[in-house]
């Protein structure tokens, strides 16, 4: 299948099977799994963090950062359309009575810094305690400007609030602007990266930041059930997704460029090509075209698409310039039905 649904659905390469199958092993919960221990101390020296945690997901990642940043009756600052605010289940204010603060993101996913400084709250027993900002790079496939990571980082900083980076896809950000993960990862406290997506890794998060953070999101990671045993078997595949993976991330971009072109070449799509800044299209559908039609064609030719008025194709590994233009082939072909 040609599956453009998420960058999540990537397949693990060879090497990572390999290496899965010849990995390292120990008991992780005692700190013994030499395979985890090295992905670690790699990722936290090559990001500038003192320390690293390997998570079971993304989602995982992000709640033990709000939840070692803040206490029951604190909140965080995000945007509303932020993954640990839309697509998480609410599980900051579920499980760790962390109120979230949502604000309008712009239309290059920015949240405005007026906005942001106007949200935080007064020291006053009448309102939740503000001690978190949490930004997403990439948002909806948009890239933040790292002169705007280094705006918000000084507000946080003037404003005593720590600065937390949803980087489920910051290899992404990074490598459309040509600079190193570090360098967007410098202005944050803490950052999660997600090694499954667009990196390959079959299962896998890191979460990094100082020594005390880390030993505080170790412990919400054992209480939340996340202690695993010989997970040096998957952090054999995020090792690889870190060293391996993150150049080639460049061809995905090329790729979603060619498909928003393409698609923005029919009547029937409305793109906003400037908007296609890493390896996410969104296409508008007009009116008079069934998505759900669209979408059993796609299927019955091996195309997978998520039916929707707007549709998000996201290109990754296990999609070529190729597959690509039979999706624009299954397209003309429908359309013209």
């Amino acid at each position: 299948m040609i599956d453009l649904r998420s960058d999540t659905v990537t397949q693990p390469t060879e090497a990572m099977r390999l290496a899965m199958s010849r990995a390292e092993v120990g008991d992780d919960v005692y700190g013994d799994d030499p395979s985890v221990n090295r992905l670690q101390d790699m990722a936290a020296e090559m990001f500038g963090f003192e320390g690293a945690l390997f998570t079971a997901s993304g989602t995982q990642a992000n709640l033990l950062a709000l939840m070692s940043h803040c206490e029951r009756g604190d909140e965080y600052l995000c945007g509303q359309q932020a993954h640990n605010y839309k697509f998480e289940g609410g599980g900051a204010a579920v499980l760790g009575s962390i109120q979230p603060q949502p604000l309008t993101n712009q239309l290059d996913g920015t949240i405005a810094l007026s906005e942001i400084e106007a949200a935080i709250k007064p020291d006053d027993i009448h309102f939740a305690r503000t001690r978190l900002l949490s930004l997403e790079n990439t948002i909806g496939g948009k890239v933040l400007p790292q002169t705007y990571l280094a705006n918000a980082q000084a507000l946080a900083f003037q404003r005593g609030l720590k600065i937390h980076l949803d980087g489920a896809r910051v290899a992404n950000a990074a490598v459309a602007q040509g600079i190193a993960i570090a360098d967007i990862a410098v202005h944050f406290d803490s950052v999660s990266i997600c090694l499954s997506k667009g990196l390959c890794a079959p299962v896998g998060s890191l979460l990094l930041g100082d020594e005390r953070l880390i030993k505080k999101a170790t412990r919400w990671r054992k209480m939340l059930g996340g202690g695993m045993r010989q997970a040096g078997i998957l952090a054999a595949a995020g090792e690889l997704a870190l060293t391996a993976q993150v150049e080639r991330l460049a061809d995905d971009h090329q790729n979603a460029a060619y498909l928003a072109q393409q698609l923005s070449l029919l009547d029937e799509f409305e793109i906003d090509l400037p908007s296609v800044q890493t390896n996410m299209v969104f296409a508008t559908l007009a009116s008079h075209i069934d998505e759900q039609a669209l979408a059993q064609r796609c299927r019955n030719e091996g195309i997978l698409i998520s039916p929707g008025r707007t549709i998000r194709f996201v290109t990754h590994k296990d999609i070529s310039r190729q597959d690509i233009d039979k999706v624009l082939r299954v397209f003309k072909l429908h359309l013209q039905a």
